[in-house]
């Protein structure tokens, strides 16, 4: 069942969140579009009102001009020949004249040429007596008259350019306006993007924090509370339920180890000390041929156990990973190590360099023995017959450089990498009647890390196989009774040391 993890809203699935997430990052842009296309049909119809009134002001203002020529040429005329159908021509002129004049003012309202022309208009409505000398003065009139429409429409002219300047202008306008939109819309929609993104990465990255937490071991009990759809939170508890069972399954693990190793300690110790018997002619005398059945059955045995014993380490180290420190000579220690497989060596035909003491060192004596005891186990049982084997060490100011090296089949590169898991079995073939377990390397390797220290594999000029164990120096205080320097033993945490 899924727990309730937060009473804030979330998305009950991931295809709504991310349903959600689109439409609210498209909402920004899609305001931008309305402003955008609402500013587009303003300068639209604003373009459009202005052209329009443009063509129809100066067209007007150019109709204006040539009645006031026609006024003038109709009246000359009529002053000449007298004819009453020049005296309707004008009088037609001067009503069109004046029916234009006062559309154009109510496009310039306070042009004093428009003032000027209404004025004169209306002098210029009634024609005087055919008197000589009246008539010069009336004809006279319409030489300000043509300058005032000329004016006017130049003053059209103008306010025609002064419209098309406000549009200009306003244009600029709603394109800083439409630029701050965007920048702002944009920005949001970025924003918004961030947001559901990291609602969508926060409880994945969550999910994979635990999974590489159960990967690695290091099971902490501050867990991150899975907030996000409802899928992710239930992938969460289903990662819980399978922590608890690998720890359970861990523990299953470890229980039958232990069992198993002391179940096969006792039936393993009566045949050994069975075998000792019958070696020590309990039984009476036996044969050169059973003396040699004997020995094989011994080695056998002895093989045996120390592989029950791999298995015993193995486990002590899941469980137990305390330290006690002490100073220690690695020349002595080395020498009881290499006295240990004498017999094996021996048989093996091989022959041994080490390092000449004293080397003191602080260390865990018991751990250091266990990686000196499997890698030389490891030499005698992949390296060659009749070959080399090599132990030498370097005390830094530091560190402590210890190397092992053998001749023989050189580690293939594809094991190489796991070649320090537990139970991992390489390509190369193991030498003798017993196959091995696979944890002798890991339990060396766990030795040297709750040391803090390290042990790989390099390459040798002169021999084939080479393992380094790296140790730092640490320093041992002093015993609270007599100020003198003895064993400190150290706790680390099994959880955060575990492989």
């Amino acid at each position: 069942m899924t727990k309730r993890v937060s009473r804030r809203w979330r998305p009950r699935s991931l295809l709504q969140l991310v349903l959600l997430a689109f439409l609210v990052v498209m909402l920004p842009l899609g305001v931008l579009m309305y402003q955008a296309g609402q500013a587009l049909s303003e300068l639209s119809r604003l373009a459009d009102v202005s052209a329009r009134q443009a063509v129809e002001e100066s067209r007007r203002a150019r109709v204006l001009g040539n009645l006031a020529v026609e006024m003038e040429r109709s009246a000359r005329q009529y002053a000449v020949l007298e004819q009453e159908s020049l005296l309707e021509l004008y009088a037609e002129r001067h009503s069109e004249f004046q029916e234009l004049l006062a559309q154009q003012r109510r496009f310039l309202p306070n042009d004093p040429d428009v003032l000027a022309l209404e004025e004169q208009l209306l002098l210029l409505s009634q024609l005087p007596e055919l008197d000589a000398e009246e008539l010069d003065v009336w004809l006279a009139l319409f030489v300000p008259f043509a300058e005032h429409t000329e004016s006017m429409r130049r003053a059209t002219n103008r306010q025609i350019d002064a419209t098309i300047e406000m549009i200009s202008a306003r244009a600029q306008d709603v394109q800083s306006r439409l630029w701050l939109q965007t920048t702002a819309l944009v920005s949001a929609s970025l924003l918004l993007m961030l947001l559901f993104s990291w609602l969508i990465i926060r409880p994945v990255r969550q999910l994979e924090r635990r999974i590489l937490s159960i990967g690695s071991g290091v099971e902490t009990n501050d867990r991150d509370t899975i907030q996000g759809p409802a899928e992710l939170v239930q992938l969460g508890d289903r990662l819980d339920w399978l922590s608890t069972r690998l720890s359970d399954l861990e523990a299953q693990k470890q229980q039958f180890l232990r069992h198993m190793s002391h179940e096969l300690k006792t039936p393993l110790a009566s045949v050994r000390e069975g075998s000792a018997l019958l070696a020590d002619g309990v039984a009476g005398e036996m044969t050169p041929r059973q003396r040699e059945i004997l020995s094989l059955i011994d080695s056998s045995g002895r093989e045996l156990q120390r592989l029950i014993e791999q298995l015993l380490d193995y486990n002590l180290l899941q469980h137990n990973q305390r330290i006690t420190l002490t100073q220690v000579d690695l020349a002595t220690l080395v020498k009881t190590t290499l006295a240990k497989h004498r017999l094996a060596l021996e048989n093996k035909g091989m022959r041994v360099t080490a390092f000449d003491g004293p080397l003191e060192w602080v260390v865990d004596r018991t751990a250091v023995g266990r990686i000196l005891d499997n890698l030389v186990s490891n030499a005698i049982a992949y390296g060659e017959d009749g070959g080399e084997l090599l132990i030498r060490a370097h005390a830094g100011r530091d560190n402590l450089i210890l190397d092992v090296a053998n001749t023989g089949e050189p580690i293939d590169e594809h094991d190489r990498p796991r070649l320090f898991e537990p139970f991992y079995q390489g390509r190369s073939r193991r030498k003798g009647p017993l196959k091995g377990s696979g944890i002798g390397l890991s339990v060396a390797a766990d030795c040297a890390r709750i040391q803090s220290g390290g042990l790989t594999l390099i390459e040798d000029r002169e021999f084939d196989v080479c393992f380094r164990l790296t140790l730092p120096r640490q320093a041992v205080p002093l015993t609270r009774d007599d100020n003198k320097i003895g064993p400190v033993e150290l706790g680390i945490d099994a959880r955060s040391e575990k492989r």
